[in-house]
């Protein structure tokens, strides 16, 4: 492990994989090229509602195609640090290392809060797909199936349990089933997008990227796509996931980098052609928003393909998503663990251990699964839960992107001498690409926040906004009180970096 400027350990043993089902073998000998991703083009399937009701057809494609390029420079900084800085801390670790002296503490502190917020959103998001999915497939086979939404978070609650069970009893299994589930990850998407290719009606050139949708009485087509681009930057998050395994992760300063840049680059390509695909696959639009199911893909596959050909490729999209969902919990529960091992946590002394008999962080897991728990029952009140769900975790990893970069990049221009070796360096690209990385991750927030329609309703009303000023004003509040007084940030205990 490539830790040489890093002066403790990652006292856990490991799950198996953190970040996706391609994850990391318990020798922490490799990496696959998808390790830092989840599954990608399975999420930006499911994920498509949003774009596709403001944005249209036209809006989902372009907004895709832009958004990857506008995540290329945060993916290549995001790197670089992982590479300076190997550790399962991620961007508070950095935030705390690179920052000016006189910020690191406060900084750190803000920042452990917003990555933790974004992850737990993400693991939740992971399983309300799974239950709300599996009632569109009940609706698939039961036309009659009205999906109410009570029903729809038991189903939520009930994954998320069967996921905190195969993490708590079941992780040593997760490396013996990783290398043939990414074979499925492929032959799956192969499996989607032929048949949709040669057998389903297609919506014209024109359709596809020449005609926009208003869905959310924006009253203006370019607002309402930059509204509705939410569901590609969902689709392209989780590049930062390797990182917060890289104490475990063998020759780490080299290996975690290029796991995160070209797992990106091979996810992002495979998302363009599914969403392509699925576009030209949906000729009505209308008819595709207004499916009881909820998902337009499954409108699309069932228009397009002979019975139970609908029902056997969604069921192995859910195969995949919940192998990912098991394994997003173990990375989202160690990213808690890290930050609980520093102080960052009201309930740290709790949150920052490890099962003796199991070895893994116990706590951490049955904290993220509450959290889920809670995060599940916006559903029941709200007919637009996913979209506050994503935009929690969306808005919350995009500012902790804008300051982890925001802090390397004045630390490039400040002082470059302190600066750690990198072996996956940008070089004298370093500033334009921190720049370009800080300007979009900045654009990405101030998006991501923004509710599906203009007309406000209790149950259109995203509400992601409300609970993220919640968690920013209790991590004020538990900073004055207590923080401040036992939070000292993990670059207190790197070396020759004490007094930079």
């Amino acid at each position: 492990m490539d830790t040489s400027h890093i002066s403790f350990m990652e006292a856990i043993q490991s799950p198996g994989a953190t970040s996706s089902y391609f994850g990391i073998n318990l020798d922490g000998k490799t990496l696959h090229p998808d390790d830092s991703r989840r599954a990608t083009w399975e999420f930006v399937l499911v994920s498509m509602y949003n774009g596709l009701y403001d944005g249209g057809l036209a809006g989902m494609v372009y907004s895709f195609i832009l958004t990857t390029i506008g995540f290329l420079p945060i993916v290549a900084s995001l790197a670089e640090m992982a590479s300076m800085s190997p550790t399962s801390g991620g961007q508070y670790h950095w935030v705390s290392e690179f920052a000016p002296e006189s910020f690191q503490r406060t900084f750190s502190y803000f920042v452990g809060w917003l990555v933790t917020l974004a992850w737990q959103a993400g693991n939740a998001a992971g399983s309300f797909v799974t239950g709300t999915v599996i009632q569109g497939l009940i609706f698939e086979n039961n036309p009659s199936y009205t999906s109410p939404r009570w029903q729809g978070t038991l189903l939520v609650i009930v994954n998320a349990g069967i996921v905190l069970i195969f993490n708590i009893w079941g992780s040593r299994i997760i490396p013996f089933v990783q290398n043939g589930l990414f074979c499925f990850h492929i032959l799956l998407l192969g499996t989607v997008i032929v048949p949709l290719w040669f057998l389903a009606p297609h919506a014209s050139t024109t359709d596809v990227f020449a005609t926009f949708y208003d869905g959310g009485g924006w009253q203006n087509v370019g607002l309402s796509v930059l509204v509705g681009q939410i569901s590609a930057i969902f689709g392209c998050l989780g590049s930062d996931a390797a990182a917060h395994m890289a104490e475990e992760v063998k020759d780490a300063g080299i290996t975690v980098p290029k796991a995160m840049f070209w797992s990106y680059i091979v996810n992002t390509s495979l998302g363009i052609l599914l969403i392509v695909t699925v576009c030209f696959a949906i000729p009505d639009l209308q008819a595709a928003l207004d499916d009881p199911s909820g998902y337009p893909f499954l409108w699309a596959m069932r228009h397009g393909l002979s019975r139970p050909a609908p029902t056997v490729l969604t069921s192995g999209i859910l195969i995949l998503i919940f192998a990912s969902n098991v394994s997003y919990l173990a990375s989202t529960a160690r990213e808690s663990f890290a930050f609980a091992r520093d102080q960052g946590f009201p309930f740290s002394g709790w949150l920052g251990t490890i099962d003796d008999d199991l070895g893994i962080p116990r706590n951490a897991l049955l904290f993220t699964f509450g959290i889920t728990v809670a995060l599940s029952l916006v559903n029941i009140g709200s007919d637009t839960a996913f979209n506050a769900i994503i935009s929690l975790n969306t808005s919350a990893i995009m500012l902790s992107y804008t300051v982890s970069i925001g802090c390397v990049l004045w630390r490039r221009i400040k002082h470059p001498e302190t600066l750690p070796l990198a072996r996956w360096s940008l070089g004298r690209w370093g500033v334009i690409v921190n720049v370009l990385g800080v300007s979009y991750s900045s654009w990405a927030f101030f998006w991501s926040l923004w509710p599906i329609e203009r007309k406000w309703e209790a149950d259109k009303f995203n509400w992601a906004s409300v609970m993220f000023v919640g968690v920013t004003v209790s991590s004020a509040v538990d900073f004055w009180l207590r923080g401040r007084l036992v939070y000292e940030g993990p670059v207190k205990l790197i070396e020759g970096r004490k007094n930079t």
